[in-house]
């Protein structure tokens, strides 16, 4: 008998068996796709490691999480710089000096701030919905030309019937900084994401094509606990509603040139343009090949079955996820942890985080 099955071969389940393993623990890893690494696996196509579900850039500030990811593989010194592009018209992202130079035609500090400042006197009183927050944080011109499409297909609904809270804050510099994080360490591991995931899993069990939920009378008992990394609601054959979720659908494509866009993500921000972005890949890791991969992202509504991408944290989906948490408490032979299992959007090295947390407290 194993000492833990897990359930998804993600980051999250991949972690916390590397950890298991190493204390001596018998880890059986199952996972319904054919492949391991969840959302962070690549795949390598003409010497290009194409992100096949999203781009996904590593960054933290937790030095020790960052220690932890080198042990597996050497990251690179790659620097998240999207630029966003309105009908043709190029911004840097985030929102710096860079975006307010080019839309405003101005070059202080100063003359930003004001002219932010004027147009946030447009809302009166407590935002009432999301575009009221985002004209309260950054002023409607931003607003108009970076936020309000590119979030209305995110979500697939007007800015004006979405929550003022979803957007708690928006990031606004008054320097001409093009990085998107602010945490002190970011890269790409080289050769992809598949050679973390391989090392942690390399002391594992690990069997692909295996459905939990409809196989579940023949896993059940192979272990003396599980971690269990899908999605919570699904566990309990939603008995008590389903929790909603965004879609996201890929088209991946092969050009004949060695440089498509110049960048490895961006952002396409107006309503009548479908996908939200184009990921090309090979600047990730500074390709030189003749030729490039591109990904767009189209947002799409989800339905059980599909991959689950982003929860809808509303208020109600969010109670409904309360309730499925007290069924989960319940749970004795059960651990539920990850991005599905938790209903909540983790950046990676929280996930990391949270995996070496729960390996302390378990082991």
């Amino acid at each position: 008998m194993y000492d833990y099955l897990i359930v998804g071969a993600g980051l999250f389940g991949s972690v916390f068996a590397h950890e298991a393993t190493r204390r001596g623990k018998r880890c059986l890893v199952v996972d319904r796709r054919n492949h391991i690494g969840g959302n962070i696996y690549c795949e390598s196509i003409d010497g290009i490691n194409v992100h096949k579900y999203g781009a996904h850039i590593f960054h933290t500030s937790n030095k020790r999480v960052w220690d932890y990811v080198n042990q597996f593989a050497e990251f690179n010194n790659y620097i998240n710089s999207p630029v966003a592009n309105y009908n043709g018209e190029i911004y840097n992202l985030p929102f710096n000096m860079n975006t307010f130079s080019k839309m405003w035609g101005i070059s202080t500090p100063a003359e930003a701030a004001d002219i932010i400042a004027h147009q946030k006197t447009t809302i009166k009183g407590e935002p009432k919905n999301l575009e009221e927050q985002a004209i309260s944080l950054v002023g409607t011109d931003i607003y108009t030309k970076l936020i309000k499409g590119y979030t209305e297909k995110q979500w697939g609904r007007d800015c004006t019937k979405l929550p003022a809270f979803i957007i708690k804050r928006l990031p606004v510099r008054y320097t001409y900084d093009n990085n998107y994080f602010n945490d002190r360490f970011q890269g790409i591991p080289m050769g992809g994401y598949n050679v973390i995931v391989e090392k942690l899993l390399v002391d594992s069990d690990v069997e692909l094509n295996v459905d939990f939920i409809k196989q579940r009378n023949k896993y059940d008992n192979v272990a003396k606990k599980i971690v269990y990394t899908g999605p919570i609601d699904e566990y309990f054959d939603y008995r008590l509603g389903q929790l909603e979720y965004r879609g996201l659908r890929f088209e991946t494509e092969c050009i004949k040139k060695e440089n498509y866009q110049g960048v490895a993500v961006m952002n396409f921000t107006a309503r009548e343009v479908p996908y939200t972005r184009i990921i090309e890949h090979k600047h990730f890791e500074f390709g030189k090949q003749p030729i490039t991969y591109i990904t767009r992202e189209y947002p799409c509504n989800w339905i059980p079955g599909m991959e689950a991408y982003y929860p809808v944290n509303d208020e109600i989906n969010q109670r409904l996820y309360q309730k499925y948490a007290e069924l989960a408490s319940l749970e004795e032979k059960t651990i539920f942890g990850g991005r599905l299992a938790e209903y909540k959007y983790y950046d990676m090295d929280k996930i990391v985080e949270n995996a070496l947390a729960l390996a302390e407290r378990e082991i």
